[in-house]
């Protein structure tokens, strides 16, 4: 097979990203990832390529992790039906059971496999572990959904300064020990906001914000936090898309530099944001002063 770009070409690619290098070296990014990105195994492979990547060029990686398909799967094997209200999960004890065990151990531990095999440092967490993640009951209608009190951000620090990749799976635990569900972008939301992230990435199966849902090319590039409140009251943004606006506005409002939504399932889209001129979905910045 012929190659698609010469060596000139090539090294002109790699001399625009410099720039980028500089601006993100030594700077936290945070990565939701999750839903569909996770299905597929060839591009869950490549996300964590992209991983290394910007591990190795010094990007201080945290990656957040949910793992709705592989939670359906086994409650569907274990006779359960999966209930959901609102778009989160209805969590009773035996519910809860199961995501510990699917998000804490088999998820969790693959993603953190996945990244040394491509030769990064990685260690997992749960929001469990050292307190990372503090949460009161949501309500009683969904049952062990928490709603997040306190990040304690110390455990997180501590491996970013030992050089590893945290891979934090989204559970918590209230002062009494029980444990909770949280859902994936509010928790990431938080871990970026305690950790003032240069930016905070939500994977998702969509291209970002669209001014018209139905027509891909209507994506907005870049919207300010007045902006996104605008759409919502006007109801330009509506059905999924209202809970992931809420949490790029208050990952913003706890001091995120800037947050994006884009099409996880892309291939190397990280890279494209974080690495080219042009990025990839839709940036949600604070407003301009």
């Amino acid at each position: 097979m012929q190659n698609k770009f010469s060596n000139a070409e090539r090294a002109e690619i790699l001399t625009q990203a410099l720039p980028y290098i500089k601006k993100y070296n030594g700077k936290v990014v945070v990565v939701k990832y999750g839903g569909n990105a996770m299905i597929d195994e060839q591009l869950k492979q490549q996300v964590m390529e992209d991983i290394v990547l910007l591990w190795l060029i010094g990007v201080k990686i945290v990656l957040v992790h949910g793992g709705g398909p592989e939670i359906n799967s086994y409650m569907e094997k274990l006779g359960k039906k999966p209930e959901f209200v609102n778009g989160l999960r209805v969590t009773d004890e035996e519910t809860m059971d199961i995501v510990q065990m699917v998000l804490a151990g088999k998820v969790n531990k693959t993603l953190v496999n996945l990244i040394e095999k491509y030769g990064g440092k990685a260690i997992g967490l749960s929001g469990m572990d050292g307190r990372l993640i503090q949460a009161i009951p949501m309500n009683e209608e969904l049952g062990y959904v928490g709603d997040i009190r306190h990040i304690h951000i110390k455990p997180i620090n501590d491996l970013l300064e030992k050089g590893y990749i945290p891979v934090v799976s989204t559970l918590a635990t209230d002062v009494k020990g029980n444990t909770y569900n949280i859902n994936g972008d509010t928790a990431a939301a938080h871990i970026a906001g305690a950790l003032s992230a240069q930016r905070l990435i939500l994977m998702t199966d969509i291209a970002g914000l669209l001014r018209d849902k139905d027509d891909p090319d209507s994506l907005i590039r870049e919207v300010t936090v007045s902006e996104a409140k605008n759409l919502l009251k006007d109801g330009s943004i509506s059905g999924g898309m209202i809970p992931k606006i809420d949490c790029c506005i208050d990952a913003i409002d706890k001091g995120v530099r800037h947050v994006v939504i884009m099409n996880g399932t892309v291939p190397h889209s990280i890279l494209l944001e974080l690495l080219t001129n042009e990025g990839a979905g839709t940036m949600v910045t604070g407003d301009k002063k």
